[in-house]
């Protein structure tokens, strides 16, 4: 069942953020869609959970009330289809941005060794700009991006100081990628943090949550998909291959 509930005190991407990190981590809840604009939060949840509990999960700074109430298993198999057909055009057209980054990366990364066919100045050239891209976005918002990735990531969870850093984490490897710069510890890092990020990845998946995927900051507002496991999926795969031979 879903619920629709009014959110008073949320000013800021880094309010929307916080205020689904904490819904989402109530017992019962499966999904979370916050509407800043609208200052509407709207809960879908195994069975009812009552407001006194989802006030008593927010900090104190977020008021609660509920709005309305709709019985998801009411709607029609024709509505259903239609709504499930929407929703897929919409989430394309959110990950459209990541899915153009990519394309970009790998054209460049193979146009610029086409000639010699050296698989593994491609791999890496691909590792470099892939790091030099996405940390690029994290540095936008470096205020907003911990409360984000945090939402997923497990370390993060626990070391908050560890999400303030990643963005630069990733410049370093990057760096390190396209200079030719201790490639063997580039690798192992790569593994320890993209390993971390993709069990984080790997439970909001299983868990179908619906929250924001921090992958690109806060600058893109991209859906945590199958999309963003793979290209974790990747890069860990790039890494241990380089490792290997």
């Amino acid at each position: 069942m879903k619920h629709t509930y009014s959110i008073q005190g949320m000013t800021c991407q880094n309010c929307k953020a916080a205020v689904e990190k904490h819904l989402s981590a109530v017992e019962g809840v499966t999904q979370v869609k916050v509407n800043l604009a609208a200052g509407e939060a709207e809960i879908s949840m195994q069975q009812h959970i009552p407001t006194q509990r989802l006030q008593a999960a927010l900090p104190s700074k977020y008021s609660l009330s509920e709005k309305e109430q709709q019985d998801v298993f009411a709607a029609t198999a024709a509505s259903a289809t239609t709504t499930e057909d929407a929703n897929k055009k919409s989430k394309f057209q959110q990950l459209k941005p990541l899915f153009i980054i990519l394309f970009y990366i790998t054209t460049a990364s193979v146009g610029l060794h086409y000639q010699s066919a050296d698989w593994e100045a491609m791999m890496l050239d691909f590792m470099g700009l892939f790091y030099i891209v996405f940390s690029f976005f994290k540095m936008l918002d470096l205020k907003g991006f911990p409360t984000s990735f945090s939402m997923y990531d497990p370390l993060a969870q626990r070391v908050p100081l560890y999400g303030k850093v990643y963005p630069f984490i990733e410049t370093a490897l990057g760096l390190m990628f396209l200079l030719r710069f201790q490639i063997e510890v580039a690798l192992v890092i790569t593994l320890i943090v993209l390993g971390i990020t993709t069990v984080g990845v790997t439970k909001t998946l299983l868990d179908k949550k619906a929250i924001r995927c921090a992958c690109l900051g806060t600058a893109l507002k991209l859906p945590m998909t199958e999309a963003t496991f793979i290209e974790n999926a990747i890069m860990l795969v790039m890494a241990v291959l380089m490792l290997i031979y």
